[in-house]
């Protein structure tokens, strides 16, 4: 059993930036999410799409701002279980609650956090007949651990980030690399796909556009890929295909959580503490919905500042505290020297 101060479900921006502000009222955080790695849609789907509305940033990249809040948040030491979704949740008789996992990992806090962002992610499959077959079978919807494609033999298909800068990625492990897609432009950042070119070029990286994998063959696992350009079709030899069509978003289990859902989002309070209709379970950032609900990163972090203040009063009900800027108290660890859980920039008062 994980206990924890707040269990956060969602380890995007907004959950992870819950950290720190918890940290400075020295709560302690556990995070949970489905994906192999903190950062949300930021990491998974575009981790060099640029960001305009974060302040003091005129621009930053995704993936860059999932790093700073992970530097951020590392003085406050949090704990993560990634990889895995969060299926149920139960109330315990002293009002605390029980989260346990797809992969029956139990966590136990008095506070619940749900930062799912869009809500649990599924890949989006192409509509190729018989390829639920050939799942773990040479199919992957995405990446997880690149040296499993080891001196392979490569098929990537999509036309995003993901698909350039694995594509990319990949040319130093697998023995070949084919990137299909189904047109002769990318969605990409520009730079991947001038890398891309130059590895083209190089002969590192097979190229296929306009054209998409319309079938697949092998008898227990991928050993090729149809592919279907303009009027033809031929068949490619591979050790494994990778479709990387982005993710589609779904509230999944936690709809099932007798929560109040409006629209494929979670209803809060917005008057004072994005608290949901059960107390104790919060809901902060693009997973919930109230009157001039704006789905912004900005907006989430101040959700999760209010929250935590609401946080502090529920598990500590007999204390009072006196709010300092973090300007005037500092935030120990930041300096290097100090490895300890940080003071609170928020000192409770009994």
């Amino acid at each position: 059993m994980i206990e924890t101060d707040i269990l956060i479900i969602g380890a995007g921006p907004t959950g992870l930036f819950t950290v720190f502000e918890a940290g400075l009222l020295k709560l302690k955080c556990h995070l949970i999410d489905a994906l192999p790695q903190p950062g949300g849609q930021c990491s998974e789907i575009y981790p060099k799409k640029p960001i305009y509305d974060i302040p003091a940033f005129p621009e930053v990249l995704a993936g860059d701002l999932v790093d700073n809040l992970m530097k951020q948040i590392e003085p406050f030491q949090p704990g993560f279980t990634l990889g895995e979704r969060a299926e149920t949740i139960d109330k315990l008789d002293d009002g605390t609650f029980i989260v346990t996992t797809s992969k029956g990992t139990k966590h136990h806090a008095p506070v619940v956090a749900i930062a799912g962002g869009l809500g649990s992610f599924e890949p989006r499959k192409p509509p190729i007949s018989g390829i639920d077959a050939y799942e773990d079978k040479g199919v992957s919807y995405m990446i997880r651990d690149p040296e499993v494609y080891r001196n392979k033999n490569v098929v990537i298909s999509g036309g995003g980030d993901s698909a350039l800068d694995w594509s990319i990625f990949l040319t130093d492990i697998a023995e070949s690399v084919t990137l299909i897609h189904r047109r002769n432009e990318f969605r990409g950042a520009l730079d991947s796909v001038e890398k891309v070119q130059e590895l083209k070029n190089l002969g590192k990286i097979n190229l296929v556009t306009p054209a998409e994998v319309v079938g697949l063959v092998g008898e227990d696992k991928v050993e090729g890929v149809v592919i279907k350009k303009e009027a033809e079709e031929f068949t490619l030899a591979c050790d494994a295909f990778i479709p990387l069509f982005g993710l589609a978003p779904k509230l999944g289990p936690i709809a099932d959580w007798g929560l109040e859902i409006e629209k494929n989002a979670i209803k809060v309070d917005n008057s004072l503490d994005y608290q949901t209709n059960i107390p104790g379970i919060y809901a902060i950032g693009d997973v919930n919905t109230y009157p001039g609900k704006l789905k912004l990163i900005l907006c989430g972090f101040h959700e999760a500042t209010l929250m935590c203040q609401s946080a502090f009063q529920r598990i500590y009900p007999d204390k009072r505290y006196v709010m300092k800027y973090t300007t005037v108290g500092g935030v120990e660890g930041f300096d290097g020297t100090k490895k300890e859980a940080p003071k609170a920039v928020v000192k409770a008062i009994d």
